[in-house]
This record gives C-alpha cells, sequence and structure tokens, in this order.
C-alpha cells in the first residue's frame, strides 16, 4: 500500500477513500493518512499566510508611495483580503492565530515592499502597524484609509 502512495498519490488517495468509505479501516495506510491529514492542515496555513503576506505588502506600498497609488494596488488589497477571509472561513481554527500569522506574514511583506518600491526596508516599521480587524473588515471595494 505504501509503494502505491510513492508510485501514484491520485490512485492511493482513491483507494483510500473506497476503503474508508466501506469501513474496510484494518486495510488503511493510517500512517501515510496521517501525514496527509497533518500536510493538508500546513498548507491550509501557509496559504493564508502567503495571502496576508500579499494584503501586508500592498498596505505598505499604498501607505509609503501615495503617489503611485493605482487601481491595481486597490483590487489586489481587496482580492487579497477576500482570499483570506475565504481561508478563515474554510478553517476557522486559524482565526485564534491569527494576530501570530499576521506577524509571520508581515516580514516577508516588508521585505518585498522594499524590493518592489526601491525603499530602504527600514522605511517600513520593523512592528506591524496592521491589526487584523482593520486588515479584514469588508469595504466594498473602498480605498484603504491612510495609516
Amino acid at each position: 500500500m505504501a509503494n502505491l502512495y510513492e508510485k501514484d498519490a491520485y490512485a492511493w488517495a482513491l483507494e483510500q477513500a473506497a476503503l474508508l468509505r466501506t469501513g474496510k479501516l484494518d486495510q488503511i495506510d493510517s500512517q501515510n493518512i496521517a501525514e496527509e491529514i497533518e500536510s493538508m492542515g500546513k498548507s491550509e496555513r501557509r496559504a493564508l499566510i502567503g495571502q496576508l503576506a500579499r494584503l501586508l505588502m500592498h498596505r505598505l506600498k499604498w501607505d509609503h508611495q501615495p503617489e503611485r497609488r493605482s487601481r491595481s494596488w486597490q483590487l489586489t488589497i481587496v482580492d487579497a483580503r477576500e482570499k483570506s477571509l475565504r481561508l478563515l472561513k474554510d478553517s476557522p481554527s486559524l482565526k485564534s492565530s491569527l494576530e501570530a500569522l499576521l506577524d509571520d506574514a508581515y516580514e516577508d511583506a516588508r521585505r518585498a515592499a522594499a524590493i518592489e518600491t526601491e525603499l530602504e526596508i527600514d522605511t517600513f516599521p520593523e512592528q506591524r502597524l496592521y491589526h487584523a480587524n482593520e486588515l479584514l473588515s469588508p469595504s466594498d471595494d473602498e480605498l484603504p484609509e491612510k495609516h
């Protein structure tokens, strides 16, 4: 069974699902199923951090280069917010660690904003100034306020 897992993960997944549905629990590949479930959870966490970093990066650019603000930046902010909210809806247990996830995302966002804007990284605050409720409150495409 583990051999199929290594050769064809898709076929293995279908086989495992069929075994679970038919109650043949003595035949399932429990070790690899557990690994896949853990990996799925980590993937959701990483996806949320990625969207939060994208949201934070564009907020930093928005706030530190007002002369370059564009509809594209606005749309990216709205899109990253909506995708973050969707991920939180699908995995509500991530809400309990949202501020910590934002902290993880912020350093990536700060570095990316410095590269994209060609400003020194010290231009951007070392500590995140944006709070989760401010970043994720739906605003019907309105422009974020200058922070």
